[in-house]
């Protein structure tokens, strides 16, 4: 590495300087620290964990590499630059847009301020599929992930079932660029189709699961979220109009026809939202099965519709 920085740690945030000033050498180690300290300080609940990655992202090593070499010299610019980025994050910009990654469902997403992050919660949806898909008899399934966004579901799901076919679609072009992406990055992209359109209309044929986690947050409630959500990520992802559930309900009503007889629709809900969304779904398909599931914290997360063979 290039000779060794030196640092100091002030409120302004991390100010390297030159090799002579005689102030204390700059390592990987001592930024690791000055990070967690400056992250700290805004109240981060994750900073150690967050300045480490932020490192890591910079460095392009692992964390293996890292704790291995804490006492490596680190130049002036490789300074400047974390502290770039421990800036941004300062800003409250959600760490995977920093990274440019997520990782959701064991696999990593490109993601950027084009679609909604991936959620840790959104994977009940992949695993209540692929765990009713585990008890059928129709060993080539054919599913449709409605406002793919970055991808993940649909990928995930072609990951996991090879004799799948998916529909991904979503009515933004630059999610769609960015669900390429991730199609390409696993491998996944002769099984999934992606097509840009409103819903359920851009589907070229009946289904047997339709899956969706659409936008479900009051349009009054997004300014009280987090600055990282609230601020950063594409308000078209988060708004379902005035109660939540204005997509939701549109999605249902096109359902009638679009899915095979025995076939399923799975829905991401807002806490709370279960009893109205459930409603809704008997008002919009007559004879079909429903449930909500909830997730490990007792919360409303999925809603569940059957319809009969």
């Amino acid at each position: 590495m290039a000779s060794p920085a030196h640092s100091s740690t002030k409120k302004s945030g991390f100010k390297p300087g030159s090799a002579s000033s005689g102030n204390v050498s700059l390592t990987l180690g001592s930024l690791l620290r000055f990070g967690r300290h400056y992250l700290a300080g805004l109240g981060l609940e994750e900073a150690a964990l967050e300045a480490e990655v932020l490192l890591m992202h910079q460095a392009g090593i692992s964390r293996a590499y890292l704790y291995s070499h804490r006492e490596d010299a680190a130049p002036v610019e490789f300074g400047v630059a974390y502290q770039t980025l421990l800036d941004r994050r300062a800003a409250r910009e959600p760490l995977a847009y920093i990274t440019g990654t997520r990782e959701f469902f064991g696999l990593e997403f490109r993601v950027d301020r084009r679609v909604l992050i991936p959620r840790p919660e959104t994977e009940m949806l992949v695993e209540e599929c692929l765990g009713q898909l585990g008890q059928d008899s129709r060993p080539f399934p054919i599913l449709a992930d409605i406002g793919t966004g970055s991808g993940a579901i649909a990928v995930a799901l072609a990951h996991h079932l090879p004799g799948a076919r998916v529909y991904a679609t979503d009515i933004s072009a630059e999610a769609i660029d960015v669900a390429s992406i991730n199609c390409a990055r696993h491998g996944v992209r002769e099984r999934v189709t992606l097509v840009e359109g409103n819903l359920l209309e851009a589907l070229p044929e009946p289904v047997d699961v339709i899956l969706a986690n659409l936008p479900y947050v009051p349009r009054s409630t997004i300014s009280t979220l987090a600055p990282e959500v609230s601020v950063y990520e594409p308000r078209a992802a988060l708004d379902g109009g005035e109660d939540g559930l204005y997509l939701v309900r549109q999605l249902l009503s096109q359902t009638p026809g679009r899915l095979r007889p025995g076939g399923r629709l799975l829905l991401e809900i807002g806490s709370g939202q279960g009893a109205e969304a459930a409603q809704a779904a008997a008002d919009a398909i007559a004879g079909s099965s429903i449930r909500v599931m909830r997730d490990l914290a007792g919360l409303d997360r999925l809603l569940v519709i059957e319809l009969a063979t």
